[in-house]
């Protein structure tokens, strides 16, 4: 009798999933989506107070039970004429008279991106290596000073006066970075601690210094604040005297190139990415993790310093203050994290707050409603972003799938 042999049935083979369906998913459950779908829930709570604020809206409350189209129509139109001033005060003026009226919303725009992509640069970059750079005021506030010192007090002509003031600026702001990336190098001192810090000392050095004349105080005056900036120190305006849109805003879009070559291109750039993944795998490989941490705060430092110098020296041109910043040092740490760290997502992030900034003025004067809600926006944005798993089960998003 012989014994027959059976063959284990084969193992069914998964079905490959559809390549759309695959794309969509990974869509679906990126971090860019999470950002973009943050701003939608921020725009709706926007929305939300704007009709709060409406007198109008407020008016067909009180009879909505027996008219609630009166209350739909009124809220529908706060609404629209709220982000209508807001598109017409950033991007394109629909009711202007002339075309170069028109774009002048634009140019506004990038004028105020150009410090916020600059100084989000420096903040994403520290965000790469594992830092959390809270110190942009302090190194926004001397990197201004020291270019508002060199454009008041030197005499020199325009191209070598602006060098040397960008120089300064960008030095000034890289010692303060690098002052905390030491700290946390030599001691292990937590950089959000010393930065915050740092940013009180860097606001008391600059208030001496505007309030004595033999080093910044204009002469004279009274009050903590510097002398216009020589004529030779002024960044030139690109478009002509009709728009106020600077050279600044060119200087951050080379420090976007600059960061994106660092970041991806570059073995510094590698060992950044590396630390800040695992800085403990990063010391097992060879890297001096020190080493790196107080490199990446110098150039984080230099870069947030950018938009002081920015500031400073062509928006601002009237004299260096202690409200400089204009609080670009904690709006930068927004655009970094909507634009999740990368050049690219920074600079969308920072012409999307320009826009806010140059915006929300105009939505404010035509529509009467308060230019706060535009900072709740700005809020928000950061709330959400910051709680990716509240964003995904709103909108019903897939879970990002484990790489």
């Amino acid at each position: 009798m012989t014994e027959q042999t059976t063959t284990p049935p084969a193992p069914e083979q998964e079905q490959p999933r559809p390549q759309w369906r695959a794309t969509l998913r990974e869509i679906t459950s990126g971090n860019a989506m999470v950002a973009v779908l943050s701003v939608v829930l921020a725009v709706l709570a926007g929305s939300l107070m704007i009709i709060f604020t409406d007198d109008r809206v407020r008016e067909t409350v009180g009879y909505v039970t027996a008219r609630p189209g009166d209350f739909l129509s009124a809220s529908w139109d706060a609404i629209t004429g709220a982000y209508s001033a807001l598109f017409r005060g950033a991007v394109f003026n629909t009711r202007a008279d002339s075309f170069v009226t028109a774009i002048r919303p634009l140019t506004e725009t990038l004028k105020f991106a150009g410090p916020l992509i600059a100084a989000g640069l420096g903040v994403g970059l520290a965000f790469r290596a594992g830092l959390f750079n809270i110190g942009g005021r302090g190194q926004m506030l001397l990197a201004g000073a020291a270019a508002g010192w060199v454009g008041v007090e030197l005499d020199l002509p325009a191209p070598l006066h602006i060098t040397l003031a960008l120089v300064a600026g960008l030095l000034a702001g890289a010692l303060w970075g690098g002052l905390a990336g030491l700290l946390k190098a030599r001691t292990g001192a937590h950089e959000v601690i010393v930065t915050i810090m740092l940013n009180y000392v860097a606001f008391y050095l600059v208030f001496f210094a505007l309030s004595r004349q033999e080093i910044l105080q204009a002469p004279g005056s009274v009050n903590p604040k510097s002398a216009a900036m020589a004529d030779s120190a002024v960044l030139p305006k690109i478009l002509g005297d009709r728009f106020n849109l600077h050279l600044g805003f060119v200087l951050a879009l080379v420090a976007v190139a600059l960061v994106w070559w660092l970041l991806n291109r570059s073995a510094l750039g590698f060992r950044f990415r590396a630390v800040g993944e695992n800085p403990d795998a990063a010391r097992a490989s060879g890297i001096d993790v020190g080493r790196t941490y107080t490199t990446v705060m110098l150039i984080s430092g230099a870069l947030i310093g950018l938009g002081g110098v920015n500031q400073v020296l062509g928006t601002v041109t009237s004299g260096v203050t202690v409200d400089l910043d204009a609080g670009i040092g904690f709006d930068a740490i927004t655009v970094a994290l909507l634009g999740r760290s990368r050049p690219l997502g920074i600079l969308g992030a920072g012409l999307f707050f320009g826009a806010l900034k140059a915006g929300g003025f105009a939505m404010s004067a035509s529509q009467n409603i308060p230019v706060d809600i535009v900072l709740v926006v700005q809020s928000l944005i950061v709330l959400f972003i910051a709680a990716p798993p509240l964003v995904r089960a709103i909108f019903r998003l897939p879970a990002k799938e484990a790489v």
